[in-house]
């Protein structure tokens, strides 16, 4: 067996799989994003099924705040001659937040929310009022929907279904453990790309396989060249802005692995990013301390051109682009300790330093600029490395700001505040 592999090259070896679905399975869907893999993915699978005389189906997650360049190679691709079914869903799911303590989640295409919209609502989608999904309901995560979805489709067509997924092993530790620890995975035929999936603790009659899992990035934009496939612009973008091809990640913008590219987002497409801003709590604040503490990394990023006095103004400002309310809020706390360390020691607004010494700061000793820029960054919301203790103005403000935010916080927020820690207990 290994020998056989080493004699085929990897666009071979995708080709041989992809028949070997197309001739076993009646009904077929692949699962796109827009990005490079799944598009040469489903452009090598139209080939194949148009030489096999085949139909298959595409499932298409919109998740709304997508590049426009995305959105214009999906409409490409739905052009594909062997497509049967394009399913284009652009229904309210719950979508990671990881730039914002305070909004750990959002919701995309909620009508709620349709004043904010980064985009129109695509004309020809499934949504949630021509949704033809009797067990969707509002919020449901991506990974959660996918699997319903899988087991209403088998359940449309009766039969045995595959579903393309574009998986490449060399991406991630995950993905490699997804095609090679099988000891616990049903397979079909014994095909070690393939998975049998399970839904609500039962396999069903639906298997994902993954015709590209050992393809490498070089790979795709080898086939990309070679059999001139079409292919999403923003990538060509991403190149000539300073990302290597191992770098370029399209996803939603706000998830864990996104957030260090939200400064990629606004440089690409700056038109787009304007509604970004405005559509998520935390985006502007995420973009620019992605790579700060505020967002639990070792070190501030403080721009050397700013004194800790304009970092801290630039910080409130930021701020308050996306949340006036928190921003107010930590504006207050702010004066009140000025106005403490005045009446206490004398010192002036005008006065305080730009820093103190390290230990004072961390004993919370002495007063600086520093001091209070990190405290932003930290999303002390009590601003406890001010000295201040919680009180119940403060809760009570944090309750309106709950009730006026959506998912301000709640059991994913991640905090090592034991006080929030019990307020999120409170209000699951």
């Amino acid at each position: 067996m290994p020998k056989k592999y080493l004699e085929k090259n990897v666009l071979e070896a995708a080709i041989e799989r992809l028949e070997i679905i197309f001739n076993n399975f009646e009904n077929i869907y692949f699962s796109v994003s827009g990005g490079k893999d799944s598009s040469v993915m489903v452009q090598l699978a139209n080939k194949i099924a148009k030489k096999l005389n085949k139909k298959f189906d595409v499932l298409y997650i919109d998740l709304e705040a997508q590049y426009k360049h995305t959105i214009a190679h999906i409409e490409e691709l739905k052009q594909l001659s062997q497509i049967r079914d394009f399913y284009h869903i652009a229904l309210p799911l719950a979508l990671r937040n990881a730039i914002s303590v305070l909004q750990p989640k959002w919701i995309c295409w909620e009508e709620e929310s349709k004043d904010l919209w980064v985009r129109d609502l695509p004309k020809d989608s499934i949504n949630i009022k021509n949704c033809p999904f009797p067990w969707f309901k509002k919020g449901e995560e991506f990974e959660e929907f996918i699997l319903q979805f899988a087991d209403w489709y088998q359940k449309k067509y009766q039969t045995l279904v595959a579903c393309g997924v574009a998986i490449r092993t060399d991406e991630s530790l995950n993905r490699f453990r997804t095609i090679a620890f099988q000891d616990k995975k049903i397979r079909y035929k014994e095909y070690n790309w393939t998975t049998k999936i399970k839904f609500n603790e039962k396999h069903i009659d639906v298997y994902n396989f993954y015709p590209i899992y050992d393809w490498r990035t070089e790979d795709i934009w080898g086939a990309v060249s070679k059999l001139d496939l079409k292919f999403n612009y923003i990538y060509e973008l991403m190149y000539k802005n300073g990302l290597s091809i191992h770098e370029q990640r399209l996803c939603q913008p706000f998830g864990d692995d996104q957030k260090n590219g939200l400064n990629q987002f606004r440089a690409l497409e700056y038109e787009t990013w304007g509604k970004v801003l405005n559509r998520v709590n935390g985006v502007n604040f995420g973009n620019i301390y992605c790579k700060t503490t505020a967002l639990g990394n070792i070190k501030s990023c403080k721009p050397n051109f700013m004194t800790w006095q304009e970092y801290t103004v630039f910080l409130l400002e930021s701020i308050g682009i996306y949340n006036y309310d928190l921003m107010k809020h930590y504006y207050q706390k702010i004066k009140k300790f000025m106005i403490w360390h005045q009446n206490k020691s004398g010192i002036k607004v005008e006065d305080i330093p730009d820093t103190a010494e390290v230990k004072l700061e961390n004993q919370k000793k002495a007063i600086s600029w520093r001091r209070i820029a990190r405290a932003i960054e930290k999303n002390d919301f009590y601003m406890k490395r001010l000295s201040f203790a919680q009180t119940k103005n403060d809760d009570r403000e944090l309750q309106r700001l709950i009730h006026k935010w959506d998912n301000l916080l709640n059991k994913n927020t991640l905090t090592d505040d034991k006080t929030l820690q019990k307020i999120i207990a409170v209000n699951e």
